[in-house]
């Protein structure tokens, strides 16, 4: 086939525009892959056409050079190209269709700022109309000037000489004929300018409009056209929000396609808040490339102000101030739609410390430096199904689709009004068979993305990678998938997974503050359990990471979009034992996984097929049965550094092949959740390389108390041991303090512990001692004198310790001190004053007072106030 621009080789910008747009139909006609897509593009250049020909026609009658169209027609031959290869796409090709939809996306949004600079071309043109209207009427006032001279001429000449009466009488007539011609010219030049003017107002009028509905002149409230659901209660909740004394910016966060411009648009509706602000509320659409100079011409543009033009951005804020200051001498709203994660420094140059002036920003992320943010919900099962209805027509009387058949599609849309609206509108006069099919298909491990192309476009623009740092978020969002839907996600397992897998987050804190920007981008949810607010801590064992079952499908299609022998994270589900079918055909010889992640239900047999793993790193397996083998292909992750194993059953889990793990030179990391240790006890291994090991809600007791493991042989380098929720566990083992590069030890939330070995003290570089919420626990031992590299201790919430050690001033290194609800500790001793390099004590009202007769010089007493926070009560449910 001839490339677009040899067929149409000279063709002018209309007869490019013609082809292109009956292609978008035919295609429209014959594919439902990129209907929505498509329709929205046809529908635009719709009301661009009489804008298209109209600029040919006058460039061509003024002489101006083809140049200026030129780049438009060459991006019209590029969609035409486009549109073609789109029309070749199967259903099936779902690499290739997200592909080419990716594209279509670029063309359009390129072609919309073609038809910007057309449109700028056509004012031009119209301008310049009018400057040769003003040229013309300057110069018939000239003309009108010297015929006002010649007619006073001529009357004294006519009053001095009776002899030139005749010869005036002719110029007189003259002059009259010249005053009527100047007359009649102004007339037609009045109509002329008004028929100009006219056309402008009907050309700006139609470019108002784009598919179909009206969005409304720049920087005027949108109509809201189309049905919504689910809105009252956080249009009320917004309100009282954003309306109270005091704020003047807040940010409503959500996904895309959750509903966020429309909530917007309906609280700048809403009867209250246009009492308030009356015609002074603007609406603007930011965007992902922010220009902050058509901004404020858009806002002069919308108060009906001369539109100012600026060399510079440093002009564009000065012109800002000034329109601010004039409209805020009323109550003045502005709402900037659609802000995009980095743009603090847009948002800076909005704020002004003006009475009732108000900002409503929409954006997928959060700007916590501008104060809090209203996060839209998703929409509960009763208006899901009245959107879905709406979208599908069911209402109509000829319906024949199931009720029960209606709420299982709306159950996979998971809440999103995109994903119903979506889904409604593709079902919409379908056959109860292709609705079935789709539940057929999504019951096989499909996904609702797989089917509305529209929806993973809207979505995937979340993940949009502009720098190295946005590359990173994307990876850390991918590797959420890793884990069970509606599981929260450990904080912890998290940092063992991202510090051995990206250079950058070397770090905890920098784990957790990527977290932060995931919840910023709508990407994820941070949930804190703790009871405290003590930030910087270091202490992540009750932060969580919950994630919506779309966004979870998300970033598992992301990973489909290779086969499965080339991708970097691989995620397998496992029900039964059926398992993938190019794994059971041994279809690829190696993987090339980093990441490998599998999870299996309660009905898993543990009977592997094999798999070869010569790049993976990072290992995640999550099951629910009662017993649990590795795998035996673990062996051939020679690279492996991190291995997570959760059991999301009710009970701990014996765990076997275990011996296994003593052939990977590279282990550092071993996370263990709801396992049992004792199965270890009785296949003693070695893991020489090993650094960390962290131990959630797991069986240790009996391991623990008749030495069964040998824990400095078995990690001789261990530097980190975590300990949470091990309510078996009573003693500490004595072999623990053979750990002689142990750096960190925590054992938190272990309620029956009483004892810790009075060897402690031979932990010589040992420099964090977390003890955190061991209620039973009674004391340090003598020993702990002896920690002096110890940074950090930390006996909050040891009800049950009574007093410190007598000697605790020899810990020479001691910075910190957390005893916060340490309530039955009657005194600190005298020693504590040795603790010259002691920065911090973190105390509660109680425990404050035992810290106030001592002289202390550079050591800051922090009061922790009580913090009411229910959301401990659901950590059993993880």
């Amino acid at each position: 086939m001839n490339d677009a621009g040899d067929v149409f080789a000279g063709a002018g910008g209309g007869i490019l525009f013609n082809v292109i747009y009956d292609l978008l139909k035919e295609l429209i006609s014959k594919s439902m892959i990129y209907g929505p897509l498509l329709k929205d593009i046809l529908s635009m250049l719709e009301s661009y056409e009489p804008l298209i020909k109209q600029i040919e026609a006058s460039n061509e009658e003024l002489g101006y050079p083809e140049e200026e169209v030129e780049t438009f027609k060459a991006h019209m031959e590029e969609g035409i190209t486009i549109v073609k290869k789109c029309s070749k796409v199967r259903k099936w090709h779902i690499f290739k269709k997200y592909k080419y939809a990716n594209k279509l996306i670029g063309w359009d949004s390129a072609l919309v700022r073609h038809l910007d600079v057309l449109k700028a071309q056509g004012v031009r043109d119209g301008k310049e109309t009018l400057v040769l209207v003003k040229k013309t009427e300057r110069a018939l006032t000239r003309i009108e000037t010297s015929s006002i001279s010649l007619e006073a001429g001529v009357v004294d000449i006519a009053t001095s000489s009776r002899h030139m009466e005749k010869v005036l009488s002719g110029l007189e007539m003259r002059s009259v004929d010249i005053v009527d011609g100047i007359y009649r010219i102004e007339d037609r030049v009045e109509i002329n300018s008004s028929i100009v003017e006219a056309g402008f107002k009907r050309l700006e009028d139609r470019l108002e409009t784009r598919n179909g509905a009206e969005v409304g002149a720049w920087g005027v409230v949108p109509e809201l056209t189309q049905f919504t659901v689910g809105l009252d209660e956080p249009l009320q909740e917004l309100k009282m929000k954003l309306l109270k004394d005091g704020v003047s910016m807040l940010v409503v966060t959500a996904p895309g396609g959750c509903g966020k411009t429309t909530l917007a648009t309906k609280f700048c509706q809403d009867h209250k808040v246009k009492a308030k602000f009356k015609n002074n509320i603007f609406f603007v659409t930011v965007s992902n490339t922010p220009n902050l100079s058509l901004i404020v011409q858009e806002l002069y543009q919308r108060k009906g102000s001369q539109v100012p033009n600026f060399q510079d951005e440093i002009t564009a804020v000065k012109w800002l101030q000034t329109f601010l200051k004039d409209q805020g001498r009323n109550p003045l709203l502005l709402v900037l739609d659609d802000v995009w994660s980095g743009s603090e420094s847009l948002l800076d140059k909005f704020q002004f410390e003006i009475p009732d002036y108000k900002i409503l920003v929409t954006s997928r992320s959060e700007f916590p430096r501008f104060g809090s943010s209203y996060h839209l919900p998703l929409l509960d099962t009763e208006n899901a199904m009245e959107l879905f209805s709406h979208s599908a027509s069911l209402r109509d009387k000829s319906s024949h689709i199931p009720a029960d058949l209606s709420r299982q599609i709306v159950e996979g849309c998971k809440g999103y009004p995109l994903a119903i609206t979506v889904a409604g509108g593709s079902l919409c006069g379908q056959s109860i068979e292709i609705w079935k099919q789709r539940l057929i298909e999504w019951s096989k491990g499909s996904s609702i993305l797989d089917s509305e192309t529209d929806l993973l476009i809207r979505l995937q623009s979340s993940l949009v990678v502009s720098d190295k740092e946005m590359a990173i978020i994307r990876d850390c969002f991918l590797d959420l998938g890793s884990f069970p839907e509606d599981q929260r996600i450990p904080v912890n397992a998290l940092i063992d997974m991202w510090t051995e897998l990206y250079e950058q987050l070397d770090e905890d804190t920098l784990c957790v503050a990527y977290l932060q920007r995931l919840t910023n981008r709508g990407l994820a949810n941070l949930v804190v359990t703790r009871k405290d607010r003590t930030q910087g801590d270091g202490y992540y064992s009750e932060h969580f990471v919950t994630l919506h079952d779309l966004l979870r499908e998300l970033a598992i299609y992301e990973t489909r979009l290779q086969v499965p022998g080339d991708r970097e994270r691989l995620i397998i589900n496992i029900k039964g034992n059926n398992y993938p079918k190019w794994w059971m055909e041994k279809k690829y010889e190696s993987m090339k996984a980093r990441l490998l992640s599998i999870s299996t239900d309660r009905n898993f047999s543990s009977k592997w097929h094999h798999m070869e793993l010569p790049e993976a790193e990072v290992l995640v397996l999550n099951f629910q049965t009662k017993n649990y083998a590795l795998p035996k292909f673990v062996e051939t992750a020679h690279k492996l550094k991190v291995l997570v194993v959760t059991n999301y059953g009710f009970s701990p889990a014996d765990l076997s092949n275990i011996a296994l793990l003593g052939s990977l030179s590279h282990l550092k990391r071993v996370r263990l959740e709801r396992v049992s240790l004792n199965s270890i006890a009785k296949n003693p291994i070695q893991l020489v390389c090993l650094k960390k090991i962290a131990l959630f809600m797991c069986t240790i007791g009996k391991a623990f108390s008749d030495d069964s493991i040998q824990i400095s042989y078995a990690f001789p380098n261990l530097e980190e041991l975590s300990i949470d929720y091990c309510n078996d566990l009573v003693e500490m083992p004595a072999g623990l303090c053979d750990l002689i590069h142990l750096r960190k030890l925590s054992v938190t939330n272990s309620h029956k512990l009483l004892v810790l070995p009075e060897e402690l003290g031979k932990l010589e570089n040992l420099e964090l001692l977390r003890l955190r919420s061991c209620t039973d626990l009674e004391q340090l031992p003598g020993s702990s004198r002896n920690l002096k590299k110890l940074i950090f201790l930390d006996i909050s919430y040891c009800f049950s310790i009574k007093e410190l050690p007598e000697d605790i001033g020899e810990m020479s290194s001691l910075r910190k001190l957390n005893m916060r609800e340490c309530s039955r500790l009657q005194e600190v001793p005298i020693s504590v004053l040795d603790l010259e390099l002691l920065e911090e004590v973190v105390c509660d009202d109680e425990t404050c007072n035992l810290w106030e007769p001592l002289p202390l010089k550079n050591t800051k007493i922090v009061v922790e106030k009580e913090n009411i926070n229910l959301n401990w009560l659901h950590k059993l449910q993880i």
